[in-house]
């Protein structure tokens, strides 16, 4: 973890927008600003997937590089405020994760709550739907959007059997092939909305993919398979080749609604 007097709440890498791709990476890091010392917390938890997504930012940004797509990265851990829930999600700002309490994060005022808001989240989203919308002016045709997680191998005891999962809520049109052409891979267990589910009420992918129509994934990988620089090379080299498949096709490029299972848009 490193503080910095100035904290930026998300970085952009460049990249080529006419690709009509966006890469995302909610997770990527486990930084806080020195306000914020360490929340109350040892350096251990840090270490630990309750600050951050593991391996996912070294993926992300392998897969910028290999593709040339543009990106945006939260510079915040997650434990500060999560930018994939919505801004009523209970779990916006935890109190309590897996097993750990987060002393700086008890009691939360109002104040404190509406200034993460709008010091981190916002300007999170703000760059990412600025980044959404460059690309597709710049296109004339929707952005295929692809967010990049990771996730533990064992979960509350119980040891998780997928190499990667991918997530969607209704439009399958980037999620089928993805899930497809990852399970091409026979040594490969391929989660469909495994372990998580898709479908959440306000996290990146309703925000600036589901409510706009566009084409969109968001991609689990197992932190173990990703926990160092040989394992991040091998899953951005693999997934190149993927996402840019996906993206030659040409329904992904289609303002197409499929509506939420979590309710009307």
């Amino acid at each position: 973890m490193t503080r910095t007097a100035i904290f930026a709440p998300f970085e952009i890498i460049e990249g080529d927008r006419s690709r009509g791709i966006v890469l995302l990476c909610d997770h990527a890091r486990r930084d806080l600003p020195q306000e914020y010392g360490d929340l109350g917390l040892p350096p251990e938890e840090f270490e630990r997937h309750i600050a951050y997504d593991i391996g996912a930012e070294q993926v992300t940004r392998k897969l910028a590089a290999i593709m040339g797509a543009p990106t945006v990265l939260a510079n915040f851990s997650r434990l500060l405020i999560d930018p994939n829930r919505g801004e009523d999600d209970p779990t916006l700002i935890r109190q309590l994760y897996d097993g750990s309490v987060i002393p700086g994060n008890y009691p939360m005022s109002e104040e404190e709550r509406a200034r993460r808001l709008d010091n981190f989240y916002r300007p999170y989203h703000d760059a990412v739907g600025a980044m959404v919308a460059s690309v597709h002016k710049q296109t004339g045709t929707a952005p295929f959007i692809l967010s990049v997680h990771s996730f533990t191998p064992v979960m509350q005891g119980r040891a998780r059997p997928w190499h990667a999962g991918v997530l969607w809520d209704m439009d399958h049109r980037a999620a089928w092939p993805l899930i497809e052409m990852l399970a091409e891979d026979k040594a490969l267990v391929v989660g469909d909305n495994e372990p998580y589910d898709g479908a959440l009420r306000g996290d990146t992918m309703f925000r600036h993919a589901i409510v706009n129509g566009f084409a969109h994934a968001l991609i689990e990988i197992r932190q173990d398979l990703i926990g160092d620089e040989a394992g991040t090379t091998d899953w951005a080299r693999r997934l190149a080749p993927i996402i840019d498949a996906i993206n030659r096709r040409p329904d992904i490029h289609e303002v197409r609604q499929f509506g939420s299972r979590t309710g009307p848009l």
